[in-house]
């Protein structure tokens, strides 16, 4: 049987234009054993005159939404069903209805996994030819012909890539299988990872090694661990880092990354780490268990991480290194105040729009069209929802609750004063400092560009000036002219930042050998 759904794109004229229906068609044109179900996503741009079709069209939030989107989610969807979806419900930049008339490139793209926020589209999703079509006007289905393969993960495609895979068969993988997040999820939860063990490794004697636990920004995975610890190793074979035992932890779930935060929805990700995988792993391999002997570093969403660790946790660990990270003062959340009467992320006290990506100096896209695409591509995996699965308090759904209206960018008061309470590293610091003090004072070191592409900088600004009060020793540093994509390179070295990161750790772990 044939199922339609609704799907209606409506062209304005330029005096109160009818509603003119334009109905595009979508048919599932493969075969599965099973009905498929997932987010139904299509993608449209404009044709200029004489241009060839792309083989593929996507969105780019680091450029706002130039490529209009709508989307809908579809559920036990066999060969040779057509479902359409509404472009004036779910759909940015606007509805559908307001695109300008003319001729349009369009690809329909079914994300099976729901994960397309967090990594795009990959192995299982089933993937249309790119089409015109002409709005407004009917249109022929777009047919879902291709099912994207899966791929080696490990196969590289740089050179770069390809040094590091002449080490990938030395690094150990790490699935541990936590208690604690097992009690909380009711089924088994693995943490997962990979070890570079320097060198000179080896367990015949009594030398142990300083150790640096590192995760991954948004978008990670544990394959993109094994790849970080291969360089680790590639870096310290080459003797440009000092003998460490380095384990690339990955933080990524289904709703994005849980950031080693102790969450309600998330679960106790950092108890797991702290109390249960680090002992796990010194029982397991010649690591120095003192304090001094361990580090923290990560970048982006994994800087948080860190730094949330290292401020959550200071007894265990002897630093963190912590690059761009997430905000860690919400007075600026990517540019918004949270804390202001009427916060708004959307806009600021003055109603002009607040940026969120900037390229080349120059700002490419908002908050509000980064939210608002997200929201279009599916509720979970993406970095704002990530964001309240990790911050916010439980709804009465049982989900997470927003911090924002992602219609209007209005800011949940409720829901930041719980933000605050359990998450703001400034206020957590500020409230804590004395009781912390002993622990923490001289472990916390940030690094983020001026020129960040989120305006990362403008929290760290914040937290430095916080420390700057409480009269702590902190090590904030601000790299003139650096963005959130090329903070570590220096004079043409990629890891130049790696490589002074390794050498304070060391410093700090083994300070007669590292004098020398």
């Amino acid at each position: 049987m044939r199922l339609i759904f609704a799907f209606a794109a409506f062209a304005l004229t330029a005096a109160a234009p009818p509603a003119v229906s334009v109905e595009v068609p979508v048919e599932l044109g493969v075969q599965s054993p099973t009905p498929l179900s997932g987010r139904l996503i299509i993608f449209a741009e404009p044709a200029k005159a004489g241009e060839k079709a792309p083989d593929s069209i996507d969105a780019n939030p680091f450029a706002g939404t130039p490529t209009a989107v709508a989307a809908r989610e579809v559920r036990s969807f066999s060969d040779g069903q057509v479902a359409t979806v509404d472009a004036n419900t779910d759909s940015v930049p606007e509805a559908w209805s307001k695109l300008p008339p003319g001729r349009y490139h369009v690809q329909a793209v079914l994300d099976v996994n729901h994960d397309y926020n967090y990594g795009g589209r990959g192995a299982g999703d089933v993937v249309s030819a790119v089409t015109d079509i002409t709005l407004p006007g009917p249109a022929a289905p777009l047919v879902l012909t291709k099912v994207i393969p899966a791929e080696d993960p490990f196969v590289p495609h740089s050179e770069r890539q390809k040094a590091m895979a002449a080490f990938l068969p030395r690094i150990v993988p790490v699935d541990f299988v936590s208690p604690k997040l097992s009690a909380f999820w009711g089924r088994p939860i693995h943490m997962r990872g990979s070890i570079a063990l320097p060198p000179d490794y080896d367990t015949s004697g009594q030398k142990t090694w300083p150790t640096v636990y590192q995760t991954h920004g948004f978008g990670g995975s544990a394959v993109s661990a094994r790849w970080t610890a291969a360089h680790y190793l590639q870096l310290m074979t080459e003797k440009q880092l000092p003998p460490m035992i380095w384990v690339a932890l990955d933080e990524s779930l289904p709703s994005g990354t849980h950031e080693f935060a102790d969450s309600v929805n998330n679960g106790p990700w950092g108890e797991a780490l702290t109390t249960e995988l680090i002992p796990w792993l010194e029982a397991h391999y010649r690591m120095d268990a003192r304090p001094s002997g361990r580090f923290l570093t990560g970048h982006s969403s994994g800087g948080w991480a860190t730094l949330w660790l290292q401020t959550r946790y200071p007894k265990i660990f002897g630093g963190t290194w912590s690059t761009s990270p997430d905000p860690s003062d919400f007075h600026d959340f990517t540019g918004a105040d949270l804390y202001r009467p009427n916060a708004n992320v959307y806009v600021d006290a003055n109603g002009k729009p607040i940026p969120l990506v900037r390229m080349n100096g120059k700002d490419v896209a908002n908050f509000e069209d980064f939210a608002k695409l997200e929201a279009v591509l599916g509720p979970v995996g993406g970095q704002m929802a990530s964001f309240d699965w990790v911050f916010s308090p439980k709804g009465p759904d049982g989900r997470p609750m927003q911090m924002f209206d992602r219609r209007t960018g209005a800011v949940n008061p409720a829901v930041v004063a719980y933000w605050r309470d359990h998450y703001d590293i400034a206020y957590r610091l500020e409230r804590n400092w004395p009781a912390l003090k002993p622990d923490l004072d001289g472990k916390i070191h940030v690094i983020v560009g001026t020129a960040d592409t989120f305006h990362l900088d403008g929290a760290a600004h914040k937290l430095q000036a916080v420390l700057q009060r409480l009269g702590a020793k902190a090590d904030v540093r601000f790299i003139p002219g650096k963005t959130h994509m090329n903070l570590y390179e220096a004079n043409g070295d990629p890891d130049a930042l790696t490589k002074e990161i390794a050498k304070e750790m060391y410093a700090v772990a083994r300070p007669a050998t590292a004098a020398r």
